[in-house]
């Protein structure tokens, strides 16, 4: 009889066995790794290392009132106040500021730091710990490059408006182009293009305009260039030359104010409204607001500040051996005699003292001792760029103009 082997059988069987058990889903076991919660940072601290208090400085607080809240003794503000008056004066912190106080986080729970934010940037930092200590820092600011276009309907400010700027960016333009363009006579469909930074906390909060760096503007057709390039080196404001590096800046300002209108120009024979008769009005009337800053338009020499029952409040200012002005029916003066002033000090306020109907102030000007209209003279510009600045100022200028010209005007 002859043998059967099973053992090829069993091994099959075997096998299959084994596959079966190899192709069973093997079950995954996760495990759920947290992640530590990143640190917070602000002013140079760890802020997870102390109790934190944020306010704003309200009406009635003191340094050693907000101190005393939070169990800081009299002398020991008193000791803080010697020792940081150089850097922190206590006794100025204004309504409205935001503070921050840090605090230990045993039982004891002292204040350790006070921090006091001057503005959206600057703050100074206030060290109660160990050695007392003061220092003013900045926060971290990035620049961020923007550009817009824009036309005018109205007025410069309401254009912008339309285009969701700020008004400090009307008025930096409007400082830029006030020696070139008499706002007073803006037209309907004038447009704009500019090159313009902003600058930005942790980058996303807003702190405000950093520069305008190119702009155009065109006003009946004619298109006026602004190019910044430099800083003044007595004002260290930025200066701005057209495309043939001529500068933006006249000798003079075309008017002593931001005025609503003007309501009475210089003529031979006008009116009076108070004395009601005609004679000669040799001076410009600019309507605006009392209490509205009259600054000097050019660089001088204070040589009277006074009042007369006709000029009311009043202030002359020599410049150079040939031009003169003065400010009329002044609020307020704000300058002396034999003071030094800048173009654009501020020298008084809109009133209506002496003989007049209302708040204005009546600008007078002066060629060599003879009363003239401003508005007929051919007015001095401001001294031109340096020859040897030149290749460097146009190197810069043409690639600002490449990109302004990159940028679509907007119509009406």
């Amino acid at each position: 009889m002859k043998k059967i082997s099973y053992l090829p059988l069993i091994l099959l069987i075997l096998i299959a066995v084994g596959c079966e058990f190899d192709e069973a889903p093997k079950e995954e076991v996760q495990t759920e790794i947290k992640k530590p919660k990143p640190s917070i940072k602000e002013y140079g601290f760890t802020l997870d290392d102390y109790e934190v208090y944020r306010d704003t400085v309200r009406s009635g607080d003191s340094f050693g009132a907000i101190m005393d809240s939070h169990g800081v003794t009299r002398g020991r503000v008193f000791e803080v106040s010697e020792k940081v008056k150089d850097v922190f004066d206590p006794a100025r912190i204004n309504v409205g500021k935001p503070y921050t106080i840090l605090k230990s986080k045993d039982s004891l729970s002292n204040v350790e730091v006070f921090i006091y934010e001057e503005s959206r940037i600057n703050y100074t930092v206030v060290n109660l710990k160990d050695s007392i200590s003061a220092l003013r820092n900045k926060k971290p600011v990035i620049i961020k490059k923007n550009i817009v276009s824009g036309v005018i309907t109205s007025s410069l400010s309401a254009a912008m408006d339309n285009e969701g700027l700020s008004i400090l960016l009307a008025d930096k333009l409007a400082d830029i182009y006030q020696w070139k363009i008499d706002f007073f006579k803006i037209q309907k469909g004038d447009q704009f293009k500019i090159i313009y930074n902003e600058k930005y906390i942790n980058d996303t909060v807003y702190a405000g305009l950093a520069n305008i760096e190119a702009a155009v503007l065109t006003h009946y057709k004619n298109p006026y260039y602004a190019f910044e390039f430099g800083k003044d080196s007595l004002s260290g404001f930025a200066k701005f030359y057209d495309e043939e590096a001529n500068s933006l800046q006249s000798f003079f300002l075309k008017a002593p104010l931001k005025y609503s209108r003007i309501s009475s120009r210089y003529t031979k024979r006008r009116f009076h409204p108070v004395q009601k008769r005609w004679k000669a009005h040799k001076g410009t009337d600019y309507a605006a607001p009392t209490g509205t800053p009259i600054w000097s338009t050019a660089d001088g020499v204070v040589i009277k500040s006074s009042y007369t029952r006709g000029n009311g409040n009043y202030v002359k200012v020599r410049h150079n051996d040939k031009y003169t002005t003065q400010y009329l029916h002044m609020s307020k003066r704000n300058a002396k005699v034999g003071q030094r002033v800048k173009q654009g000090d501020v020298i008084g306020y809109v009133g209506s003292t002496g003989l007049a109907t209302g708040p204005h102030v009546c600008y007078r000007f002066w060629v060599y001792g003879k009363q003239v209209d401003p508005y007929k003279q051919n007015l001095p510009s401001s001294e031109p760029l340096k020859e040897s600045l030149k290749p460097m100022y146009f190197a810069k200028m043409d690639s600002l103009k490449k990109d302004l010209g990159e940028i679509k005007f907007k119509e009406i």
